[in-house]
């Protein structure tokens, strides 16, 4: 079976970044282990986790078991809430490396701005330190909305690389998506299924899988990645894993993106980081 071609995008620094990661949350032990696996063995180069998941050692095990050459893939994980502020950043970032088995982590991002603690600022400027001091690559955020983005910016001068927020058809964050363009940061999809809002069950998106002859799933990544979004799907079985990632025969058309508007369901079906926080 011939290996997966993704497509890829840049970081602002011009790294080639793959359109189409593999998401690695709620996979744990061996089965966990042997699904991630299977998808650096299939052609997956983008791995995401975080240390909320508890996964960390199995997503590290797994890089190992798949002779896939470190340098090929690049490995994201989040700082999670209780370890944000100078200091606990730090030592959480040091914790992931050493769960992970890495030296050093391709892409860190703080996983939710948590602003009733106010220690996001702290942990952007410690992600910035251990960007210099060479234990990270690429600093991020995940979940910041615009203004929580501006205010790293202002204080830092520093855009983040990347901003991972709960996206799909049924979300298309239209707002943050060009607030993240006009100021170079990538967009990352989580969710981009929209499984959390009962995406696939609906007809539009129906229609337009039977028309390409695709699952909803593909044609919800294809319109993410057709914008340059970035998108982490999630499966345990190879198969799916595949289906997720072949989405050159797709090709969207203005009809195709009409009939897709009309399951946003709007900006506040969205998670809001103002007052949703995870620790």
């Amino acid at each position: 079976m011939s290996p997966l071609s993704i497509p890829t995008t840049t970081l602002p620094d011009g790294t080639p970044i793959p359109l189409i990661g593999f998401g690695t949350g709620g996979l744990r032990g061996v089965e966990g282990a042997e699904a991630i696996t299977a998808a650096l063995r299939s052609g997956y180069r983008l791995l995401d986790t975080a240390a909320q998941y508890g996964n960390e050692a199995c997503v590290g095990e797994a890089l190992r078991r798949s002779g896939v050459d470190r340098e090929e893939v690049l490995v994201t994980t989040k700082v999670a809430g209780g370890d944000q502020g100078r200091e606990a950043a730090r030592a959480g970032v040091r914790e992931s490396l050493r769960r992970l088995g890495v030296e050093r982590a391709d892409i860190v991002l703080i996983h939710w701005p948590n602003p009733s603690r106010g220690l996001a600022l702290d942990t952007w400027r410690t992600l910035l330190d251990l960007r210099e001091e060479g234990l990270i690559g690429h600093a991020g955020v995940s979940n910041f909305r615009p203004e929580q983005l501006q205010e790293l910016y202002d204080a830092t001068g520093q855009w983040p690389a990347i901003n991972q927020i709960q996206l799909s058809p049924a979300l298309p964050r239209q707002e943050a998506v060009a607030f993240h363009a006009e100021h170079g940061i990538v967009t990352e999809a989580w969710g981009p299924l929209g499984g959390r809002e009962g995406l696939p069950e609906q007809f539009a998106l129906q229609r337009v899988a039977a028309k390409h002859g695709a699952s909803t799933a593909q044609i919800s990544l294809r319109w993410a990645i057709d914008r340059g979004i970035v998108v982490i799907p999630k499966s345990s079985t190879p198969e799916r894993q595949r289906s997720n990632a072949e989405l050159d025969g797709i090709a969207l058309d203005d009809a195709d993106r009409a009939l897709l508007t009309s399951v946003d369901l709007g900006e506040d079906a969205a998670w809001d980081s103002r007052v949703h926080e995870e620790w």
